[in-house]
């Protein structure tokens, strides 16, 4: 039986909370604090002792949730509004300067403004806001869907619970904001310290300190740990129409948001590698960890003009400062094979600690790098690592030469399966073309029986490296072939475990086409591209008939990809093997159950604008997205809608130049309604 409330108690602690989230924005967003320490906390432990009395009065947005929830039994995933994606690097000014020149072309300017700012060493999350409260926060996951790890990232202080009300207009109905959550220096070494006392094994860099704090199923162990975090953009919003990206971060404060101070806004490309100089020298001396600058284009319009590739904005590159370096020497070569065929050289090192890391091997990439750089088994080298890139050589210390160094030559023949190997014309890889060959069929297995791929649980590396070695498996087709008796055979296989994993294959037979297309091991073909090819075409049918025209209008794929795509599903064996996986009880599961309903919004394109009144914008963007159209940013030529709510923007007159349709949003919802019932 609840307790009956005082509506002075309701007032009081809707008095507190307001005071509290207004501190907490003076302290961690704009360091202008109006009260000191002991204050804020006799008002937060007010605000706690008459939750506990009264938990009718328990809000999720309350500054409260702080200290933690009670622990989660698994992670939910959610799609990100706008996909989350990578950027591109530059490691020196070349390539900054070659970055600047194409994005000015390809923008039709002699002219490119930019925003520049520190590269956080931490991990990007979305956190999205609905009405001004905090509804959803998850991490980057595969760019297009993430971990829900909400409660955690209440816990932070800097993470607004409630939007601020600026003076001139309301918070936005939906906005998702893009922050980098990291450790402090300082909060790092604290936090190590108090595992070491209790006897746990420490975190190698903040990095992964800040990524394990971030997945606790116990939020109440994230409050422990010093997370900070700074955001740096939006992937959708309500939100009034601005033209710069330094506009967009300026509102992001208004709102509550915390901006990294040391952003650049509006400068020219000599002063971003000027930019860049100053902050390499003084890196060290941040309390936190910066790996580089991150440079946008400044103009909104620009940047939306520019788009993305699969992977990455093309508005946007980073500009990684130097790796840390050592020397040390090169003692042997060798050569592996990787599932497609390439043939890659290993350089094997006199084990060095670069970083604080001990490194023993490094990347050779192909033969031309090591002619290129004249690298020579027993030279002296100068390696160099940075984050979690595998170490690669920088150069040959030439002058270090005692005579006795002998020049590598790449094997004209498979290390692994002898048969003779190629180059083909324009390539730089050396390949294995044998489709027979051990190393490729383990690599290919391990590769389809993967997470991300057909999911196998109990069907580990050493366990394929069994199964080809005694020819028990030839191809990933065979492990749907394979029997009881067989896996008892094998070394540290008993009836119980083989029982398993043929339940683990079993029950892997039920796939997305998008994990299918991935498991086949295609060239350039990983998740995102796997992800728009199902998005594209809906069934494998489909894509394996496709024309390379076809494969290259879709947003993200060129030509390079679409080849590939084409050579896969012309060779017959490749389509004998996708058949032998359908004979075995493999099956595509549809992507949606009824797709035909959706097909009156397939492949059509929307443009949002004004304020609706129904639904936010976010989502009418879902909703259309789920009925198979797509929602742009900018109007052109080819766009097939322009949705206009109440206070539109200059989008619905440049609709009406172009001669474009424009609906409302009763007309939309008469759309997605004859979709939605077909």
């Amino acid at each position: 039986m609840s307790i009956p409330i005082d509506p002075q108690i309701i007032a009081r602690v809707a008095e507190l909370r307001t005071a509290l989230h207004h501190h907490n924005y003076r302290y961690h967003v704009i360091d202008d604090p109006e009260i000191s320490d002991a204050e804020y906390d006799a008002l937060l432990r007010e605000l706690i002792r008459l939750e506990s009395v009264y938990p009718d009065i328990v809000s999720p947005d309350s500054p409260t949730v702080r200290v933690g929830a009670p622990p989660l039994a698994k992670f939910k995933t959610a799609i990100h509004s706008a996909p989350m994606l990578s950027l591109d690097n530059g490691f020196v000014d070349a390539d900054i300067l070659a970055y600047h020149e194409r994005v000015c072309r390809q923008a039709g300017t002699d002219k490119m403004l930019y925003t520049a700012e520190p590269k956080l060493d931490g991990l990007a999350v979305a956190l999205t806001y609905e009405d001004g409260r905090l509804e959803t926060a998850t991490t980057r996951g595969d760019g297009r869907v993430g971990e829900v790890i909400t409660e955690n990232v209440k816990t932070i202080s800097a993470v607004p619970l409630v939007l601020e009300a600026m003076h001139d207009q309301d918070v936005p109905r939906f906005i998702d904001v893009r922050g980098e959550v990291f450790l402090e220096r300082e909060g790092f070494e604290i936090l190590n310290q108090q595992r070491l006392d209790d006897g746990l094994p420490l975190f190698a860099n903040p990095r992964n300190a800040a990524a394990g704090s971030l997945r606790q199923l116990d939020s109440r162990i994230t409050a422990q740990r010093p997370l900070r975090i700074y955001f740096y953009g939006i992937g959708s919003a309500d939100i009034p129409e601005l033209n710069s990206h330094w506009k967009l971060l300026e509102y992001l404060r208004l709102l509550g948001f915390r901006i990294n101070p040391l952003i650049r806004p509006h400068i020219t490309i000599e002063q971003v590698l000027n930019y860049y100089q100053e902050l390499d020298a003084k890196r060290h001396q941040l309390p936190y960890e910066i790996d580089g600058v991150v440079v946008k284009v400044d103009s909104l319009n620009n940047q939306i003009a520019l788009g993305n590739t699969s992977r990455s904005p093309r508005w946007a590159i980073a500009y990684k400062f130097q790796a840390v370096q050592a020397v040390t020497t090169l003692e042997r070569i060798d050569v592996q094979v990787g599932r497609t065929g390439t043939l890659t050289p290993v350089a094997h090192l006199r084990p060095v600690k670069i970083g604080g890391v001990t490194v023993s091997r490094a990347s050779l990439h192909n033969e031309d790098e090591i002619r290129k750089k004249d690298i020579r088994i027993g030279d002296n080298l100068l390696v160099q690592r940075a984050g979690d890139v595998i170490p690669e050589v920088v150069k040959v210390l030439g002058t270090k030469r005692i005579g006795d160094e002998k020049i590598f030559q790449m094997p004209d023949r498979c290390p692994v399966c002898q048969a003779v190997v190629v180059r083909e014309e324009g390539e730089s890889a050396i390949r294995c073309v044998n489709a027979g060959c051990p190393a490729q069929i383990k690599e290919r297995i391990k590769h389809f029986a993967s997470k991300s791929a057909f999911d196998i649980d109990g069907l580990g590396h050493k366990l394929i490296d069994q199964l080809v070695e005694k020819n028990v498996l030839a191809s990933f087709a065979g492990i749907f072939e394979l029997e009881q008796k067989t896996i008892e055979g094998l070394d540290r296989m008993g009836v119980k475990s083989a029982r398993n994993l043929l339940l683990a294959i079993d029950g892997s037979k039920n796939v997305s086409l998008q994990r299918f297309l991935f498991a086949l091991g295609i060239r350039h073909v990983g998740e995102h591209v796997a992800r728009l090819l199902t998005e594209y075409f809906q069934s494998l049918e489909k894509l394996s008939n496709a024309s390379m025209e076809e494969l290259e209008s879709i947003d993200g794929i060129g030509s390079k990809v679409a080849s590939s795509i084409m050579l896969f599903f012309s060779r017959g064996e490749n389509r004998d093997i996708i058949d032998r996986l359908f004979q075995n009880g493999v099956h595509i599961v549809p992507p949606t159950p009824d797709r035909q309903a959706k097909e009156i919004l397939a492949g059509k394109s929307f443009v949002l604008t004004g304020s609706l009144t129904g639904m936010t914008r976010g989502q009418a963007k879902k909703e259309i997205e789920a009925n198979g159209g797509k929602v742009s940013s900018a109007v052109s030529r080819n766009t097939d809608y322009v949705v206009a709510g109440s206070s539109p923007g200059s989008k619905l007159r440049r609709a009406r130049d172009l001669g474009v349709p424009v609906i409302d949003e009763n007309e939309l919802q008469r759309l997605l309604n004859v979709a939605t019932d077909g």
